[in-house]
């Protein structure tokens, strides 16, 4: 039955905030590694770190999710793989911190509200209850989607 189903998640800090990430989606977490500034990207592209002989975007969470820019020095980088266009492809998002990998049932996500959410609703798929807190489950479909990555930010 559907609403027996659940998924893991990620839990993350990003700003203060706390924020859950679909497991499937990530790959890996590692410790930040040197990034290579590309010239002319959008504000919450980073650059590109080198994972394996592969190039993979760094995309800065807290600045997609217009929270400031993460300080790259106390960071760590939560590979999401990605399909687009029939090609896998890592991306690496800057996190302030990781923290537990979760099981929420998915009757246990409430709609994200109206109004009152310190993020752009369009990233949020829901609020989930963990312990005495809430946390913001985040779309990775919407957040990491060739159209989102290219977007430039408001000035």
């Amino acid at each position: 039955m559907a609403d027996d189903a659940s998924r893991q998640y990620l839990t993350l800090t990003l700003g203060g905030e706390r924020f859950a990430l679909e497991s499937s989606a990530i790959a890996e977490v590692l410790d930040m590694l040197p990034v290579t500034w590309v010239p002319l990207s959008p504000g919450h592209l980073r650059g590109v770190v080198n994972l394996r002989g592969n190039a993979a975007s760094v995309v800065d969470l807290r600045a997609k999710l217009e929270l400031g820019e993460t300080d790259a020095a106390a960071s760590c980088l939560i590979v999401v793989e990605r399909d687009f266009e029939g090609e896998t492809l890592a991306i690496a998002a800057l996190a302030d911190a990781v923290h537990e990998v979760v099981e929420i049932p998915d009757r246990d996500i409430a709609p994200p509200p109206d109004m009152g959410l310190s993020v752009p609703p369009r990233f949020v798929k829901g609020l989930a209850r963990l312990r005495d807190a809430f946390v913001m489950v985040l779309d990775a479909d919407r957040l990491f989607s060739l159209e989102e990555l290219a977007a430039r930010q408001r000035p």
